[in-house]
This record gives C-alpha cells, sequence and structure tokens, in this order.
C-alpha cells in the first residue's frame, strides 16, 4: 500500500538513492571527531566550494547548523534579527535564545524579505540599555512563503547594510540549491557576502541525514568547537557523508523538475473552485493554497486518498514536490483535489 502513497508533506521525506546507498556502502570513513574521516573532509570542502566559503563543518541537522552559527557569532545578550516567520525564529524552538543565549529581534517582512532600510531601523543606536545587536540571518529560499526566493540584488542590499552597522551575517541556504536552480545563478553568488552559510543535504537534494555550515577558517574552526558542546561531534560519519556528496554531484540538476512539478500542480489546483493559490514571484518546489474548509479537513481527506500534505495555517495547505514525486504523482493528486473541492464547502 505504501508504495501508492504520494508524500507532499514535505522534501524531508526523501529516500536515498541507489547511488547514494551504494556511495555509503563503500565509504571510506574514520573518527570525525578527531579529525580523521576522510569523506567528511571531502563532503565539507566540497560544501565550502560550491557556496564560496573557505571551509565546512558537517552537522546533523539544518536546525543543528543555523544554533551553531549563532553561537559562535554572537555572545549571550546579543540581538538576532532575522524576518518574522524565518525558519531560525519560528520552527527551532528558540533554540538561539535557549542556547545561544541571542536575543531574537523579528522584523516584519513581505514575503520573507526585508531591506536594509528595514534593517536599519531596527537596529537601534548604542546605548547601555539595549543588546548589542551582532547577527543578521537570511533564509533563502523562505520556507513560511512558500519557497519564495531572495534574489541576488536584494540580498546585496541587506548585507552592505549590516555591514555598515558592523553586524555579522548568517545565511540560512537550507533550500539554497532551489533558490539558485529558479533564479539561474550559481549557488555561491547568492552566498556571496555572508559570514556563515548552512546548506541542507537531506531535503530536495535527498540525502538521508545532515547538513552543512561553511565560512571562513576561523570561522569553522571556533564552529567545530561549539557543534561539540551540543552533541553534533559524530564518528565514522563519512557513511552519511558518502551520501551527501552524491546528493551534491547528482541531485541539484533534479531540482529544475522539482520546480515544474510545482509549477503544474500551482496551475492545476488554481483552476478548482474553493481553492486560492497563494501567490510567488519565483516558482520553486512548493505551492500553498488558501481553502475556505478547515485546513486539517482537507488533510484527513487527501489522506484517505493516499495523498499526504501538510497544514500550515488553519486555511492554508503546504504541498512540496521532491525527487520522489513523478509527473503522474503530480497528476494523481491534481485528481483527488478535483474529486474533493466540490465537497469541501459542505465540511465542518
Amino acid at each position: 500500500m505504501w508504495a501508492l502513497i504520494i508524500d507532499l508533506r514535505s522534501d524531508t521525506v526523501t529516500r536515498p538513492t541507489s547511488v547514494m546507498r551504494q556511495a555509503m556502502a563503500v565509504a571510506e570513513v574514520g573518527d570525525d571527531v578527531y579529525g580523521e574521516d576522510p569523506t567528511v573532509r571531502q563532503l565539507e570542502q566540497r560544501a565550502a566550494d560550491l557556496t564560496g566559503q573557505e571551509a565546512g563543518l558537517f552537522v546533523p541537522s539544518g536546525t543543528m547548523g543555523n544554533l551553531v552559527a549563532a553561537m559562535t557569532h554572537l555572545h549571550p545578550g546579543d540581538e538576532l534579527f532575522a524576518e518574522a516567520e524565518a525558519h531560525i525564529l519560528y520552527y527551532e524552538q528558540g533554540g538561539c535564545a535557549r542556547v545561544a543565549g541571542a536575543m531574537p529581534h523579528p522584523i516584519s517582512g513581505t514575503a520573507g524579505r526585508f531591506s536594509g532600510d528595514d534593517l536599519r531601523r531596527q537596529v537601534r543606536p548604542a546605548d547601555l540599555h539595549f543588546p548589542h545587536p551582532g547577527l543578521v540571518a537570511l533564509e533563502n529560499t523562505h520556507n513560511r512563503s512558500g519557497g519564495e526566493v531572495w534574489t541576488v540584488a536584494e540580498t546585496a542590499d541587506v548585507l552592505a547594510v549590516a555591514k555598515e552597522l558592523g553586524l555579522a551575517t548568517h545565511l540560512d541556504g537550507a533550500r539554497l540549491f532551489n533558490a539558485a536552480t529558479a533564479l539561474g545563478v550559481p549557488a555561491a553568488q547568492l552566498a556571496a557576502g555572508f559570514d556563515s552559510v548552512s546548506i541542507c543535504l537531506s531535503k530536495g537534494l535527498g540525502a538521508p541525514v545532515g547538513s552543512v555550515l561553511a565560512g571562513s577558517r576561523d570561522f569553522i574552526a571556533r564552529a567545530r568547537r561549539n557543534r561539540k558542546v551540543v552533541g553534533g561531534g559524530m564518528r565514522q560519519a563519512g557513511i552519511l557523508a558518502a551520501a551527501g556528496l552524491a546528493a551534491l554531484t547528482d541531485a541539484v540538476a533534479g531540482l529544475a523538475e522539482d520546480h515544474r512539478h510545482a509549477a503544474r500542480l500551482a496551475e492545476g489546483l488554481s483552476r478548482l473552485p474553493g481553492l486560492q493559490v497563494a501567490a510567488v514571484r519565483q516558482r520553486t518546489n512548493m505551492v500553498m493554497v488558501d481553502v475556505a474548509a478547515p485546513a486539517g479537513l482537507w488533510v484527513r481527506q487527501l489522506k484517505e486518498a493516499d495523498v499526504l500534505i501538510n497544514a500550515v495555517g488553519p486555511n492554508r495547505l503546504r504541498l512540496v514536490t521532491h525527487l520522489d514525486v513523478s509527473g503522474p504523482d503530480v497528476e494523481r493528486t491534481l485528481g483527488v483535489f478535483a474529486q474533493l473541492a466540490p465537497e469541501a464547502a459542505q465540511w465542518s
């Protein structure tokens, strides 16, 4: 039965490909805490090169990557600026406050973005009554906004103001390669100018686990200590790193197809009664759909038809395409929605 299920809840549900499994089986390994795992070292440098940074650090998750970045950039009590619904503030249990001691400073944005002037207005003058402004974090693509993309120019605008104000900068690039694919630019161009960058291997790229935090050699040396203190030091992690290397080698090119599948979903769903597809400037691999009936009812009805999605608000659905979603899966999903849409007006 499970082979027939279409899982559009997230791109985190991907399963490792046969190429990844083979790479994991033959990976050369060592003790990574001692710096002796050659496959981990290869992955870290590959990720650093792709993001235009000097060095990288393999971590178990994107959440840990963001947390370690905050711990490395900030002192307890420093302010962390981010868009109000950015992942680092919205989905990480307040870890930057709980563990790094950072004071979150949300910035109200538009579709996950804000300008350099918005940042300047939020940074208070030096005064012993105020926390020290320490770090600004951007998320590209922006999850809560349906995979919206920050352009190179928009990013550069914020980075220029951050530099002017003496703030460190971090890019939560969990889906950075989706942004790069959508814009047709190298990931390194979107990451240029940041003091640190995190990329996720286990979302659209399909690896079973892991992210890489990248930055200068000095930053990564300090980050390695912080990874250890939060329990992120792994041993023979080359088995996992091998899948990440395969993902960076083979899976990036497949993201364009994921985007085409999401565009087809958006187009098909927009034609159905009672559904309003949220507009985006640049479609990546997410589709947000506003519905009149409670989103939870839609989730349950779709599950009965073997289509899994998430509710991300009382009346908002999210569908995410990935390498395990095919063209026929998209068409079958649209068919299920078409069957349910006329009935949804009667749900309560």
